[in-house]
């Protein structure tokens, strides 16, 4: 078996999820674009251990590993995005970066705005 058709077509697999992670504003979409990349690194593992012929097959293995995590990750992240969306209303992810920078201090949480409180 040529290994370049399975790593040409992981590469243009990851290209393509990356390219959605990056471009893609919806956060399901994004989630998405995450799994196309995990199967390219799947696609991968198995091909490099067909291609060096493995006995213990470590490649299959990992990519098990791998799905299982990749499960895992989605069953979170639906559930996040989820509770965002009832929260928010909204699964955009530029409107929902104020959650992650926090907010701009106002003149309510300036120390001197506060009265001392006497003792």
């Amino acid at each position: 078996m040529h290994l370049a058709y399975p790593a040409v077509l992981a590469a243009l697999l990851f290209a393509t999820g990356l390219y959605g992670v990056l471009a893609r504003r919806n956060a399901i979409l994004v989630l998405m674009s995450v799994e196309l990349m995990l199967n390219a690194v799947n696609l991968n593992l198995v091909a490099f251990d067909v291609w060096l012929r493995d006995t213990l097959h470590a490649g299959q293995a990992l990519t098990l590993f791998t799905i299982a995590i990749a499960a895992a990750e989605i069953g979170i992240g639906l559930a996040i995005v989820l509770m965002v969306y009832r929260n928010r209303g909204t699964s955009d992810v530029d409107k929902l970066r104020d959650t992650a920078e926090g907010h701009e201090p106002g003149p309510s949480d300036d120390i001197t705005a506060r009265p001392e409180v006497a003792a």
